[in-house]
Order: C-alpha cells, then sequence, then structure tokens
C-alpha cells in the first residue's frame, strides 16, 4: 500500500513542482481557501495559541495574523514540494545568507557547529547553505511512516550534501563523525514541546510556563560543538534571508540550560517581530498546566 501511495501522489508533486513560481503561488493562494476557509485547519489551535500569548491584542489583530499565518503556511507547503525539481541558482537567489562568514570562521577554528532554529519563516531551505561551508551536513527528522517518501526526502536533502538522521541515530552518527576528524554541522529545532513527564527544563515561553526542549544544548556539551542560532526573515513571496549569530562558542562554559534560554529569547523576538510567520498550529503550550512545584 505504501508503495501504491507513492506512485499516486507523486507524479502530481512533480508536476507542482515544476510550476513556474508566479503559478506556484497561485495554486497556494487556492490551496488557502480551502485549508483556511473551508478545512478550517487547526484554526481553533491556531486562535487559542495566539489569544494565549497575545492577551492584549484585540479579536481583529488576532485574526489578521490567523490569515497572514494560513497564508505563509500555504506557501511553506508548495514550497517544500517545489524542493523537488528547484534548481541550485534558484535556491541560493531565493534563500541567502547575510553573514555566513560566521560559520566559515568556526570552521576555520576546526569547530563543529549545532544550528538550532525554530519553526518560523523557513527552515526548509536552509540545506543551501552546505553549498558555502565546509562542515558536513546532518538534519535531525522524525522518520516518514511511508518509506518511499521517507527515501524521497533523503534524496532531496543530498541533492546538497545534507544528511537526515533520526534522534536516535544522532549521538552514534556524530560520535562516528568526530572520530573521523569531520567537521560537521547539525540542525535542531528545538521550540516545540517534549513530553511534560520527561522534560529536564521548564521556563517561560512568550510569557508561560512550559517544558523547553534541551537536547541541542546537551548534545553541544558532550560533543563539545559550537551553538550557533539561525534566524529567518521572510523578505516576500518565495524569498528569505538568514542571519546567524553565535550562543556559545564553548558550551562547556555555560551553566546548564543558560544556552536552552538564549535560544528561546532569540526565538521570542523572532515571533514578536513578526508572529504570522511562526507555526501556529502545534500545540506548543498544551503542559502548561502541568509544571514541577520545583519550576514554579
Amino acid at each position: 500500500m505504501q508503495f501504491i501511495a507513492y506512485i499516486l501522489i507523486y507524479p502530481f508533486l512533480w508536476l507542482i513542482s515544476i510550476l513556474p513560481f508566479p503559478l506556484l503561488y497561485a495554486f497556494s493562494d487556492g490551496l488557502f481557501v480551502l485549508v483556511y476557509h473551508i478545512i478550517g485547519y487547526r484554526k481553533k489551535t491556531v486562535k487559542a495559541n495566539l489569544g494565549l500569548v497575545f492577551p492584549e491584542k484585540s479579536e481583529k489583530a488576532i485574526n489578521d495574523i490567523t490569515r497572514g499565518f494560513y497564508h505563509h503556511l500555504c506557501d511553506m507547503i508548495v514550497e517544500s514540494i517545489k524542493s523537488l525539481t528547484i534548481s541550485e541558482v534558484q535556491m541560493k537567489k531565493r534563500f541567502t545568507f547575510t553573514n555566513v562568514e560566521l560559520v566559515r570562521e568556526l570552521g576555520d577554528k576546526n569547530r563543529s557547529v549545532v544550528l538550532m532554529c525554530a519553526h518560523y519563516a523557513s527552515w526548509e531551505w536552509i540545506f543551501i547553505l552546505q553549498k558555502y561551508v565546509d562542515h558536513k551536513g546532518f538534519g535531525i527528522y522524525k522518520r516518514l511512516h511511508n518509506k518511499y517518501f521517507d527515501a524521497m526526502v533523503k534524496r532531496i536533502r543530498a541533492r546538497y550534501n545534507s544528511h537526515l538522521i533520526t534522534t536516535k541515530e544522532t549521538i552514534p552518527t556524530l560520535i562516528a563523525s568526530k572520530n573521523k576528524g569531520e567537521l560537521s554541522m547539525s540542525g535542531f529545532a528545538s521550540d516545540q514541546s517534549p513530553k511534560h513527564d520527561k522534560a529536564f527544563h521548564w521556563n517561560d515561553f512568550m510569557g508561560i510556563k512550559v517544558p523547553i526542549h534541551t537536547g541541542a544544548e546537551m548534545l553541544a556539551k558532550k560533543l563539545d560543538m559550537s551553538v550557533v542560532f539561525f534566524s529567518v526573515k521572510k523578505l516576500k513571496r518565495g524569498f528569505y534571508e538568514t542571519t546567524f549569530k553565535t550562543i556559545a562558542e564553548i558550551p562547556g562554559d555555560f551553566e546548564d540550560y543558560a544556552i536552552t534560554d538564549k535560544f528561546i529569547d532569540l526565538v521570542e523576538q523572532q515571533i514578536l517581530d513578526a508572529p504570522e510567520y511562526y507555526l501556529w498550529t502545534h500545540k506548543r503550550w498544551k503542559h502548561r498546566d502541568k509544571v514541577p512545584a520545583e519550576f514554579l
């Protein structure tokens, strides 16, 4: 059944991916009508999240952010599909870097890097970074249920010399890479909610105390990897600009969770600057009523 689903769906995805960008975004506009107006995909969750973190905003302001978010979400969906066939030239034109030399300088110091980011603006095209640096790239991801689509996603990333690894594969893979003397760069989207009963750290995120993922910080300290945050700014439809900021060049110099807390502060600033580009469909604050006594 997995293969049948793949051979039925893949041609449709490929046809979308070869559309010129004006038609691609026209398709996104149609998708917006379907997702927002007809299906109403997780609209209650989005508005609940926005109302929770922006209690001072009016209903009109919340509705405006909601609409902007769904327009951007549909753009992200079609841009992900476009990754099937987009050229390197187009990718470099549409996903640019303001200070890629920061990562290069860490490489010159023989420093491997943990890249931390949020589900904000665009993270799909960050893999083009591999064309600008010498680090071997690893992306941490959740394996897709359909093995054929999973292989497809890996092929797309491999075009830019990036390798997808699951959470369970992360530590042994990076240890092996370090033992080979390789410079590695591993990407973590660490802003989503971990299981509350397995969380090591709780802190405020957008003014609400929640469990925080600490895996990126723990890995950086274990393998002595520099920690760099990358923020993405949407310049206009289909064009993004990425800026890097070093959180910790030597992670062992920082107290436990200080790196994670700095990351959360940087994510909050992104959201406050343009909230419509954050991924509001996830129930990020669902554990807010389960804060352990020691974190109150």
